[in-house]
């Protein structure tokens, strides 16, 4: 009997051992099977902006912006993209703004057939605070959009607009120095870096709660304290509606950023 027990045991050990095979080669071939299942739709695309401030006084400033991204190889408008804002200043390095964005959507697909262009108007609420440290400045931005899409069929626009989602919005930022003016000490060249992402939220949001993210990595150089010029990468990596569909643009992106005091000229005068 206990010859038998061995023997019994012998035979049950390869089939114990077989089984923790299959469970390990399921654990490690599983990630693999979830991306293999996602789409990936790959873009480039350039993007030129302006951005202009105008400060009323030390606590009350304006910002506006004029983008247009456009897709390259093949060639074709993206987005055309205004945006306003009344920032106000708060305690220490804190800032409250409001706001509205007029987006105008062009296909995602840059060789589609369709010239439909779907506008959106996005009201939007956000704060944000920097921390100056010896080597670098750290920034955060916090943001919360609601969206209205206009209604569309047919490749037609129809209607007016209707409320889609509400968007959440974190952008960390690193603002580090490379050179400096020797007499003023003022920053010309920066090296900034920043990470944003976004998360959806409403009723008609299933299965994209992730919305996306955007890494970026640029230099700015600051002609005069009123003009400064940025040049950079952007890599926006975007989930769509379906869940497993993605989109993922490399970006090229040019800036101009203007800053008007009416304080100063006051004073000029």
């Amino acid at each position: 009997m206990r010859h038998l027990g061995i023997l019994h045991f012998g035979n049950t050990f390869p089939s114990i051992k077989k089984d923790r095979i299959r469970i390990l080669f399921l654990t490690l071939l599983f990630p693999l099977l979830l991306v293999a299942q996602k789409k990936v739709t790959h873009q480039q695309l350039l993007w030129f902006a302006y951005h202009n401030t105008i400060r009323f006084n030390e606590n009350w400033a304006l910002l506006s912006e004029v983008q247009e991204r456009r897709f390259f190889n093949p060639g074709a408008q993206h987005q055309l993209v205004f945006r306003s804002n009344i920032q106000r200043k708060l305690i220490e390095n804190w800032n409250a703004s409001v706001g509205m964005t007029y987006f105008l959507q062009s296909p995602q697909d840059p060789e589609s057939e369709s010239n439909l262009i779907v506008p959106e108007l996005r009201p939007d609420i956000g704060f944000d605070n920097k921390q100056k440290l010896a080597f670098m400045t750290i920034s955060h931005r916090y943001k919360m959009e609601a969206r209205f899409m206009h209604d569309f069929a047919n490749d037609e626009l129809t209607g007016g607009y209707r409320f889609s989602s509400f968007r959440f919005r974190y952008q960390l930022g690193l603002d580090i120095p490379l050179w400096r003016q020797q007499d003023t000490r003022e920053e010309r060249l920066t090296l900034r870096l920043k990470d944003e992402i976004m998360l959806n939220s409403g009723s008609k949001i299933v299965k994209n709660t992730f919305d996306q993210n955007r890494m970026y990595a640029g230099l700015n150089y600051r002609i005069n304290p009123d003009f400064a010029v940025e040049a950079g990468y952007l890599n926006w990596y975007q989930q769509r509606a379906s869940g497993t569909d993605y989109y993922d643009r490399d970006i090229i992106r040019f800036s101009v950023f203007h800053t008007l005091s009416l304080k100063t000229k006051k004073h000029e005068k």
